[in-house]
């Protein structure tokens, strides 16, 4: 589609969101909704995509920073026909197909716009546009046609008549112009004395009555061009979605053991013949590699999983590389910054954080590890933290190969436990451990022989005489 253009409006507030957030900045299955209509003309090979803002336009141009957009301020927002009006100039001289689109239409197909794009071209028209039928045609213009079919005009709701309303085929906002007729015609076009503003269904108008092929193309499912005014219809939208989603992942070798029960974001990608049990949500940039088994109710976020990877019930993993073979969980805790090598051992109830674990290390209950170089084939015991902050600032641990540390240790960073060493349980560690070294940082246990019989013999003679209904 070289000699097409893109016009994607977001310029609009959405105040049926009832959000302080503009609507096109709402996210729908890990992306904000105007990021939809840009990777769609992206899909299509369109030459330029410009995006007319207004509403909280610095932070919708953040939104799309690193995507091949221009960017069109519309200023103070008077209507469609208003917004794709400041397109002109930058489209002066373009003599191609101009097509325009809502940046709150998220479902649209790539092959319904390419038919779209075939039809206006083989009809040789100057505007063609998308039209649907729907059940509850409210808040739609409708489309108006002659006796014979064809296209007479598009009445927006807020003008239309009682009979005009009851009409079920709806204008999706959705179109394909030729340039140089397309605003020749915005010049033209009234402004609405409902609304104050300038719409562009009213260029259609102006084209048929100078006799120009104009047409509509009715799409074969509703479901694509609903567009988003609230948050029902965003959660609507995140249904379909994602039941695409989960069709392409099944189509390519994934077991979703139940669909319906499963969230996985539109950013997501995923191995054959990984396993994914009810309740996982997987979320953002995150991979899953092959062969891999996400037990239930686990969050991932953001995170790259190599092949064989197992993360058992109720794990969290958010901004972690994890390679081939490791276990996690159950009740795991991996936050930003932790890596993890070849068939490391995360058990349940632990939590890591910054951290690089090395190959065949064993992390496997009721532990912190933060701040942390920890290398191959170490155990670290239970109830065994890194305490890595001293009030002030964040200190490093370095645990070299081979290490033991035996259970309910603190080692109090900055601290090096030297290859093959043993902690003894117990342990605070605030200085290095050589090499091979057996370490002891415990008070000497001391046993008072005979003194617990007086004890209890004591504390009986303390107690509070006993009521009789006890």
């Amino acid at each position: 589609m070289e000699d097409n253009c893109a016009v994607i409006l977001a310029a609009g507030e959405g105040t049926r969101m009832r959000s302080r957030k503009a609507k096109v900045l709402h996210s729908l299955l890990g992306r904000p909704l105007m990021h939809y209509p840009v990777d769609l003309c992206r899909r299509l090979g369109v030459k330029r995509i410009l995006v007319v803002v207004a509403h909280q336009a610095e932070e919708v141009q953040q939104a799309l920073v690193g995507q091949p957009v221009e960017f069109v301020h519309q200023g103070e927002p008077r209507g469609t026909g208003h917004a794709v009006r400041q397109a002109e100039e930058c489209l002066r001289g373009f003599e191609g197909t101009v097509m325009v689109l809502a940046a709150d239409t998220p479902l649209l197909r790539e092959e319904t716009v390419r038919q779209l794009v075939q039809a206006h071209e083989s009809a040789g028209a100057v505007a063609t546009l998308l039209t649907a039928r729907v059940a509850d045609p409210a808040g739609y213009g409708r489309i108006l046609r002659d006796k014979q079919g064809r296209l007479r005009r598009i009445v927006e709701e807020v003008e239309a008549t009682a009979k005009e309303k009851q009409v079920a085929e709806i204008n999706t906002g959705v179109y394909c112009f030729a340039a140089a007729p397309l605003f020749e015609a915005l010049r033209r076009v009234q402004v609405s004395p409902v609304k104050g503003e300038v719409f562009l269904p009213e260029v259609v108008q102006v084209l048929v009555k100078k006799g120009q092929v104009v047409q509509a193309v009715l799409a074969a499912d509703a479901t694509e061009v609903q567009g988003i005014n609230t948050r029902a219809e965003l959660a609507q939208a995140a249904t379909v979605l994602r039941q695409r989603v989960h069709d392409r992942l099944m189509r390519e070798g994934v077991t979703l053991i139940d669909p319906q029960a499963t969230y996985i974001d539109d950013t997501v990608q995923v191995g054959p013949d990984t396993v994914i049990y009810p309740g996982v949500i997987l979320e953002g940039a995150t991979t899953i590699g092959e062969g891999c088994v996400i037990y239930s109710n686990c969050r991932i976020q953001n995170s790259l999983l190599g092949d064989g990877v197992t993360v058992l019930d109720g794990s969290v993993i958010v901004g972690s590389e994890i390679a081939e073979g490791c276990v996690i969980g159950p009740f795991a805790h991996l936050r930003p910054q932790t890596r993890l090598k070849r068939k490391v051992k995360v058990g349940n109830f632990c939590e890591v954080k910054k951290a690089v674990i090395g190959e065949g290390s064993k992390i496997p209950h009721l532990a912190y590890i933060g701040d942390t170089q920890m290398g191959e084939k170490v155990n670290i015991g239970a109830g065994t933290i890194t305490c890595n902050y001293d009030g002030f600032t964040k200190h490093e641990t370095v645990i070299e190969d081979d290490v033991f540390v035996g259970s309910n240790t603190n080692l109090v960073a900055p601290v090096t436990v030297g290859k093959g060493a043993i902690i003894a349980a117990g342990s605070t560690i605030n200085e290095a451990v050589p090499p091979d070294a057996v370490a002891f940082g415990r008070a000497p246990q001391v046993n008072k022989e005979g003194r617990a019989a007086a004890t209890r013999k004591k504390r009986e003679a303390m107690a509070p005489p006993k009521d009789d209904d006890d």
